[in-house]
């Protein structure tokens, strides 16, 4: 089952969100990308490293092990395409590959 490895974004029921990146925290989340792209599908992972490791933010002397949390949800968060020309069948078709990969994982 793949309940529980993927965590889509949360929406407010009052509200309609415009997204401008539509990111998912998914584990296995290189494999899940690896997969994705064979499938012809395009990724990004726009934050691979927490703010508190990036390079400008050394004097603050944070390291590695310093925020867990930042430090996992950068592992796992993947953005997925999103843009106005999307069709309907190839939305269907990245989350049919989705739960195709985590049906074999």
């Amino acid at each position: 089952s793949s309940k529980g490895l993927v965590t889509v974004p949360y929406q407010v029921p009052s509200a309609l969100h415009t997204f401008c990146a539509y990111t998912i925290r998914a584990h296995q989340r290189d494999r899940l990308r690896d997969c994705l792209t064979k499938k012809g599908v395009g990724t990004r992972v726009y934050y691979p490293l927490p703010l508190h490791l990036q390079e400008v933010y050394a004097r603050l002397g944070y390291k590695k092990g310093d925020l867990p949390v930042s430090e996992k949800a950068c592992q796992e968060v993947i953005s997925l395409p999103m843009y106005p020309e999307l069709k309907e069948e190839q939305i269907e078709f990245v989350v049919r590959e989705i739960k195709n990969f985590f049906s074999l994982a």
